[in-house]
């Protein structure tokens, strides 16, 4: 029997693979350690790139329902390279959101958008939840 977990964002059990440990994972700590509210976190948000179609791990809104935060997770194995930035890159090239981080459980990393500079730069962590509404 295939183990799964349950997904509070999905509101369903899902297949537990290394990758879906991790995002629950990131999802509990939005949560319980940034305040970020479940009803305002969505996983596997789809996405459109021209005509492909493309799912973020997560994505946190504000209270006007406006992303704020990508968060694309991987596999404990996987390496957190350039190929895991320009995808998550992409996604936000649609989203536009303040925050991005990219993490495989071992290693997290958060870019945040200075707009004194106009770039995207790699800070220790993200905001709390009332330090970004």
């Amino acid at each position: 029997m295939e183990k799964t977990i349950f997904d509070p964002l999905r509101k369903k059990h899902v297949a537990l693979t290394p990758e879906e440990q991790v995002r629950q994972h990131f999802i509990w700590w939005l949560n319980t350690q940034r305040n970020y509210p479940l009803n305002l976190m969505a996983s596997e948000y789809t996405i459109t790139i021209g005509r492909k179609s493309l799912r973020c791990d997560i994505v946190v809104f504000n209270r006007n329902l406006e992303p704020q935060i990508i968060v694309e997770c991987k596999a404990p194995y996987v390496t957190l390279d350039n190929t895991v930035l320009q995808q998550i890159a992409s996604y936000n090239s649609i989203l536009n959101v303040p925050h991005l981080a990219i993490t495989n459980g071992e290693q997290t990393f958060v870019c945040s958008y200075n707009t004194c500079t106009g770039k995207y730069e790699f800070t220790g962590d993200l905001p709390f939840y009332s330090n970004t509404q």
